[in-house]
């Protein structure tokens, strides 16, 4: 297995198993989350992302289903999303060796949150 090694966008590893044509649809699909329905960001340790979402039914819908279909490719990471309080959250976390992936994809949320198109 590759130790972090990252195609030329950042963070998707070398060690992903998704069919690299469909890299740049789940890129976008990212993206468009991080972009349209995150509110916050926040990196509390390394290998711990802390996303705030907007509070919409359809919102914890499409994480879970983008966070399902992530793990099926990328096993590394954990995904725990939470509802309470009127409030949606996504953790999503993984081990030491994987930390530079975590802190690229949080790089890349906190770059769009807010920045709707």
């Amino acid at each position: 297995m590759s130790e972090n090694l990252m195609v030329d966008d950042g963070w998707v590893p070398a060690t992903c198993t998704l069919p690299t044509m469909e890299q740049p649809v789940r890129r976008a699909q990212f993206d468009d989350l991080f972009t349209q329905d995150v509110i916050s960001v926040e990196q509390p340790a390394a290998g711990i992302l802390r996303l705030e979402l907007r509070a919409v039914p359809d919102v914890a819908a499409r994480a879970a289903g983008l966070a399902a279909r992530e793990t099926a490719c990328c096993s590394f990471f954990t995904f725990n999303l939470t509802i309470t309080e009127g409030k949606i959250g996504m953790v999503v976390s993984t081990e030491p060796e994987h930390e530079p992936v975590l802190a690229a994809l949080a790089a890349s949320a906190s770059s769009r949150v807010g920045r709707v198109s």
